[in-house]
């Protein structure tokens, strides 16, 4: 199992306003939405350079509170998150010492999250790919269907590398697989990152892992929570890749990260099997 997290420092909403920024946090104040106490927007990040302003942003323009993980980042992204943080009260960040992925920054989010009192957490990428527009549609799902995981299944544009396209569907049919679904019926897409957990039940397939630290994460915990009774929502939502040339940046590295997946899925598959008796009989339930 993982050791413990890695220490990490919080820089907490509402610490005294840069000088020369009081109006413009002013104007932040105004337009903020109110604030959620069950549902909160968490921002895994490592090295995303300056698209992390832009993300910030972008959520926090729909929806209050916002909290990012700053998973062991070195670049200018975390002087600017804590100059954002530092002027607005809808925002948190908290820095994790060093990089342990994204599993590991999620673990960290989501058990200051049910620390804090919410429930849920929409996770999406500090990149700028995911669409922070559809932040309300999906939270509103959400709490219709408190139990639920509301997942985003990925809309591509023209842009998007063919073999991750490929690759990606690989990746769903071994998922439909692991949980015994059909994809009507099941996950739509185990890979993007643009979903609300119910918060406990994440935390208890963490728990229940040894691995889902990076790469892996994303896959691994909707087959855990599907494995665990929690059922699926899927809606469809616009990914967008960003050219390096326009500040795009990937840490996505095709045969580390490859084999990693296939790892997993390797392991899923071996779990899979002596929970199938359960998994059918749940699915002939119709659960």
């Amino acid at each position: 199992m993982p050791g413990p997290s890695q220490p990490f420092a919080s820089t907490n909403a509402g610490a005294p306003a840069v000088p020369g920024q009081a109006s413009a946090s002013a104007r932040g104040l105004l337009a903020s939405p109110q604030p959620s106490r069950t549902h909160l927007v968490l921002i895994p990040s490592y090295n995303p350079g300056r698209l992390v302003q832009q993300t910030v942003q972008a959520a926090r323009a729909q929806w209050n509170p916002v909290w990012v993980v700053v998973d062991g980042s070195t670049d200018e992204s975390v002087a600017l998150l804590r100059e954002m943080a530092a002027r607005d009260p809808g925002l948190r960040v908290i820095e994790r010492a060093r990089n342990g992925g994204k599993g590991e920054a999620m673990r960290d989010g989501v058990a200051a999250a049910l620390a804090a009192g919410f429930t849920h957490v929409l996770s999406m990428d500090s990149d700028g790919q995911h669409p922070a527009p559809l932040i309300p549609t999906f939270m509103a799902t959400s709490r219709e269907h408190p139990a639920a995981m509301v997942l985003g299944k990925p809309v591509f544009d023209a842009d998007a590398p063919r073999a991750r396209v490929l690759g990606r569907e690989v990746s769903n049919v071994l998922a439909r697989l692991q949980t015994l679904e059909s994809v009507r019926s099941g996950i739509g897409d185990c890979l993007y990152g643009f979903r609300v957990y119910p918060a406990q039940a994440l935390a208890r397939a963490l728990a229940a892992s040894a691995y889902m630290q990076r790469m892996d994460f994303d896959p691994e915990a909707v087959v855990r929570m599907r494995w665990a009774g929690v059922p699926v929502i899927n809606l469809p939502a616009p990914v967008r890749y960003i050219a390096r040339e326009a500040g795009g940046i990937s840490h996505f590295r095709y045969g580390r990260d490859n084999a990693r997946l296939a790892w997993m899925h390797t392991r899923l598959l071996a779990g899979m099997a002596w929970r199938s008796p359960r998994l059918l009989w749940a699915r002939l339930q119709g659960r």
